[in-house]
């Protein structure tokens, strides 16, 4: 079969699986992956350090499969509207990707049956990879060499007529399929998303210190929030969408795929009652989901730093409760969350409870909270 026609197979075939878009891409060495060890080098990248490790076999795709001479490009949409938080008390923000079904799941299943169809299409037995997010792949850098969107100054990939709100899926195959036309930038002028976001972490067009990122402090991150980030973080407990938000090609953007629907009540969660769930219960909030990422600690760490932003004297009893947690992060992170709702709210006992506190607690990360605390309400 010809590239041409092979690519047209492809493109059928997975339009048919439920991919809203599709690329090709020929198997080569990146040459931006200099641009990738330069974002290394800089210490951008924090504690993950799988992408130092893995560093060498993102440049070329061959270190996947190496008899691949295609990579397949496929995107699916999550652009599912943003609901009304739903009853009383302060509410937490999950990032959309994050409130529907685990989206590895979604479309490693289906790049899979892409490959099981053209193998019997063919006639013959192929050599195939599908990848999602956790191969050590470039896959930005392929969804813009197959055509598929342009690399944003948010340095997400912008799929014109989807949006940003796009979740990529690669599959190497050792067949040649006509290779698409390379995207085109299309920021122009605009630095709508440097603008916005609340901690920085856009240090300048197309480079991102996750350090200072929201979705790295609240996910990848398993140690204390810098408290000098906390303030900016608000309601966001898992990820962050701002620079998302305001991007002018996410303005018209469709309804999301099925395939990715977030779950009832997934969005907008009361933070107290998160803050309250068990080890099973936490397990099966996360159970099938993105959020199976993190573990229960580095989640109630996120609600109390969300909690000391947006929540009031309601959410003093809980926080209290939580000072009994057995992971010192989470004591920490509740001490400041107290701390930040006795400054609002002078009158409440959140004051009182970590006074109680400082006698009983031994661990010297949350004593040095606590005595940060007392300090800055004594000046």
């Amino acid at each position: 079969m010809r590239p041409e026609e092979l690519a047209a197979l492809i493109t059928a075939e997975a339009l048919g699986l439920g991919f809203q878009r599709i690329g090709f891409a020929p198997v080569e060495p990146w040459a931006r992956h200099v641009l990738y060890e330069r974002w290394l080098a800089a210490g951008h990248h924090g504690t993950m350090d799988y992408l130092a490790a893995d560093a060498v076999a993102r440049r070329d795709p061959r270190a996947l499969l190496a008899d691949a001479r295609t990579v397949v490009t496929v995107a699916l949409s999550y652009a599912h509207a943003e609901p009304t938080p739903i009853g009383p008390g302060p509410h937490g923000f999950i990032a959309r990707y994050a409130r529907g079904p685990d989206y590895h799941v979604v479309i490693k299943q289906r790049l899979t049956e892409l490959a099981r169809t053209l193998s019997a299409r063919l006639g013959r037995p192929i050599a195939s990879r599908a990848c999602v997010d956790t191969a050590p792949l470039l896959e930005r850098e392929a969804a813009h060499r197959a055509g598929l969107g342009f690399l944003a100054k948010n340095t997400m990939v912008i799929a014109p007529g989807l949006g940003s709100y796009i979740l990529l899926g690669e599959l190497l195959l050792d067949v040649e399929a006509a290779p698409s036309h390379e995207a085109t930038p299309r920021c122009g002028q605009c630095r709508a998303c440097l603008d916005v976001c609340p901690t920085g972490a856009i240090v300048d067009a197309y480079t991102l210190d996750a350090r200072r990122c929201i979705s790295y402090l609240t996910i990848e991150s398993r140690g204390p929030i810098p408290r000098d980030l906390r303030p900016a973080i608000g309601d966001m407990i898992f990820g962050c969408d701002r620079c998302q938000e305001v991007c002018p090609f996410n303005a018209q953007a469709p309804a999301g795929s099925p395939l990715l629907a977030p779950r009832p009540g997934r969005a907008r969660p009361p933070l107290v009652e998160l803050l309250g769930l068990g080890a099973a219960r936490f397990r099966k909030y996360v159970a099938r989901t993105a959020m199976r990422r993190i573990h229960r600690a580095q989640l109630l760490r996120n609600v109390a730093v969300a909690l000391g932003n947006v929540g009031g004297p309601e959410a003093i009893s809980p926080l209290v409760q939580a000072l009994g947690e057995p992971a010192a992060l989470v004591r920490s992170h509740v001490v400041w969350a107290l701390g930040q709702i006795a400054r609002r709210h002078p009158d409440s006992s959140a004051q009182s409870a970590l006074r109680s506190h400082r006698a009983m607690e031994k661990d010297p990360a949350v004593l040095e909270e606590l005595d940060r605390f007392h300090v800055e309400m004594s000046v």
